[in-house]
């Protein structure tokens, strides 16, 4: 019978792993390594930052994290929740990781009591825009940093 994906918190006993996570090279350009990552989530107060592993069978095959109620416009007016990093390893891309990730973050911030999830990217030909718009994500029309910023109604 085939194992479904699940996440895992990032352990002192998984760490290894964790870093050694790598999506493909002409997506390097699209997403922060896994260590980066940690690093923010680290340096953002508590609860701030959500970091898993994604996990299939005894195989880890990839890293998200989300943002859970961060100060959008670091002014107070506006809380957001979303995902903030995707990083499917190379070897395991277009097998639905990707979705059961969108998925795992929607369902966390459902049960946080979240009407929206948010997401940004790069944009360009190897940009995964496609990716979030097939998942019924729509642009706002707003950018973040260089990025457009997207929402999914839950």
């Amino acid at each position: 019978m085939p194992s479904l994906p699940r996440l895992e918190e990032v352990t002192t006993a998984n760490l290894k792993t964790a870093l050694s996570i790598r999506v493909r090279p002409h997506q390097e350009q699209n997403v922060e390594p896994v260590a980066e990552s940690l690093a923010e989530a680290y340096v953002h107060p508590a609860g701030v930052a959500w970091p898993r592993l994604i996990v299939d069978g005894d195989r880890t095959v990839g890293f998200l994290m989300a943002f859970l109620d961060i100060d959008w416009r670091a002014d107070g007016t506006l809380v957001r929740s979303g995902l903030w990093r995707l990083n499917i390893d190379a070897a395991e891309q277009g097998r639905g990781y990707g979705r059961f990730a969108v998925a795992a973050v929607a369902a966390e911030i459902r049960r946080r009591g979240g009407k929206e999830m948010y997401v940004t990217w790069h944009a360009g030909p190897d940009g995964p825009e496609d990716f979030y718009l097939r998942l019924g994500f729509r642009k706002t029309g707003e950018v973040s940093g260089d990025q457009p910023v997207g929402v999914l109604e839950l």
